[in-house]
């Protein structure tokens, strides 16, 4: 604690453990006491705290943690299909696998590396897998803790194959928040969206930030690299920076499908709110031996700080 970022050991920040179940898990730190935790099942992130040790991820309290069926809440990986939308089980395989660590993987840029706790993780198709879906591939991801307590996420899909694939992805961020009435997103307007609720038809976007009265259910189209959640009642703003992904799904089940499902509280959409960046509308296609990044970034900040000095034209990381 208290360590200048020259001096911190990022190796020493990131520790293997098991969760309750038995199941391998990765801790990420930084000197101020920010933390990650990322599950090998699904290579999902788990938790993401600040510096004061709040939760900044939601996660049902009727979630259930076993495998083979992915956690609801965290940041689930939704490859090599988002949603119901192909042949394959809802939202793919990724999320239901285990996954290694790879201890050598291909090399990023320095600066997805320098004053960061980290880990690489990667996903091969089996036999199993080959079956649903014929297509061998090898999925990198990174998830890393910077030293201000930034969590990105960072994927890479190669196609070791030899013939053509396609696919869609997302990740299924589930976002904690004080009371759903009370937020607002900035950075969609204008965007085109397909409704879900109403057949995935397309319609633009008219206000100039999203609230929440009703069941929210909406895939919006080639947006912004950059979008803002606020939750007033915290005075706190997520900021979503994103590469690679066009799409952003923005979900909130409401009271009634709340209900329905058994692995989500009843009152739980109050405290929820999916803000998924991905690449769903237009599927991602590679050729034998191409490669495929989606990053994601996700910082937070005073709603004051953001309404002042957040440009959401610009992105980049």
């Amino acid at each position: 604690m208290g360590h200048s970022s020259a001096v911190w050991d990022c190796k020493a920040a990131v520790e293997i453990t098991k969760d309750l179940n038995g199941v391998g898990q990765v801790v990420l730190r930084n000197p101020q006491g920010a933390s990650a935790q990322v599950s090998l099942h699904g290579g999902q992130v788990t938790s993401w705290r600040n510096e004061h040790g709040e939760e900044l991820l939601f996660t049902s309290s009727k979630a259930i943690f076993k495998p083979p069926k992915a956690m609801r809440g965290g940041i689930p990986i939704c490859f090599p299909q988002f949603g119901n939308c192909g042949s394959l089980e809802m939202h793919g395989f990724a999320r239901n696998k285990v996954w290694a660590i790879d201890d050598n993987p291909p090399v990023l840029h320095p600066n997805d590396s320098q004053g960061k706790s980290y880990v690489d993780l990667l996903l091969k198709p089996s036999e199993e897998d080959l079956k649903c879906w014929p297509h061998s591939f090898e999925f990198r991801l990174r998830v890393s803790l910077a030293i201000n307590g930034d969590l990105t996420l960072i994927s890479r899909v190669r196609n070791v194959n030899g013939k053509m694939f396609s696919f869609s992805f997302a990740y299924h961020t589930y976002l904690l928040v004080s009371d759903i009435s009370e937020v607002r997103i900035e950075g969609l307007e204008t965007c085109d969206y397909l409704d879900n609720l109403y057949q995935r038809e397309r319609f633009t976007e008219q206000g100039d930030a999203i609230t929440f009265e009703s069941e929210v259910d909406r895939l919006y189209l080639s947006s912004r690299k950059v979008i803002a959640v606020l939750d007033h009642e915290k005075k706190q703003t997520y900021v979503i920076r994103k590469e690679g992904l066009p799409d952003v799904v923005v979900w909130n089940p409401w009271e009634k499908k709340s209900k329905s499902m058994v692995d989500f509280g009843d009152e739980e959409y109050k405290q929820m709110l999916c803000v998924d960046a991905a690449a769903i509308e237009k599927l991602v296609t590679l050729k034998p031996g191409e490669e495929w990044t989606g990053r994601l970034q996700l910082s937070v900040v005073p709603s004051s700080f953001c309404s002042e000095n957040l440009d959401l034209e610009k992105g980049g990381f």
